[in-house]
């Protein structure tokens, strides 16, 4: 019994720690993305964005619309895939895959909003994002937010008066 023990810890030990090892890796990768993209959201609050269709906001005087976008490609790491190709065999929610999306669709935004704010707009309408696999299994996506950038009067601060103190 002790041979078929030390025997299967040979033949499956390897495989059992090099998956706990990526596992834990890619989800720590995972996390420190989504605080990156916490931080970077919080930078980029100034500019705000609208995906209405129609909506235009008030306009500075001299100021066109021009397209922003951003995209990203992000890949999901192969521990991952097992887990929810294992999960699609019951049915349930592929959790891997819901992150995997909300992270690109959100980086490929952060992406747009810094274009925008390089260029000194205040505003984006008309978001669109698209979202494609990039690979047959599913494991790459390709994520792109694109909408129109100006420079709205709502976000221009108003000249603060001076105050001029008299000494008495």
């Amino acid at each position: 019994m002790n041979d078929s023990l030390t025997q299967m810890l040979i033949n499956y030990g390897p495989f059992v720690f090099l998956f706990a090892a990526g596992w834990f890796f890619g989800s720590r990768h995972e996390r420190q993305h989504l605080a990156q993209l916490t931080v970077a959201e919080q930078a980029l609050g100034d500019i705000t964005v609208s995906s209405e269709r129609l909506y235009r906001p008030k306009l500075a005087a001299g100021s066109e619309g021009e397209l922003v976008l951003g995209s990203v490609v992000i890949a999901q790491d192969y521990f991952k895939m097992i887990i929810a190709r294992v999960l699609s065999v019951f049915g349930k929610n592929l959790t891997t895959y819901e992150t995997l999306l909300d992270r690109a669709r959100r980086e490929a935004i952060v992406r747009m909003r810094t274009e925008a704010k390089a260029k000194g707009y205040t505003h984006i309408y008309g978001l669109r994002l698209e979202v494609t696999n990039v690979n047959q299994l599913g494991s790459m996506v390709e994520a792109i937010a694109y909408g129109t950038a100006v420079i709205s009067i709502d976000h221009i601060k108003p000249t603060s008066a001076v105050n001029h103190k008299t000494s008495a």
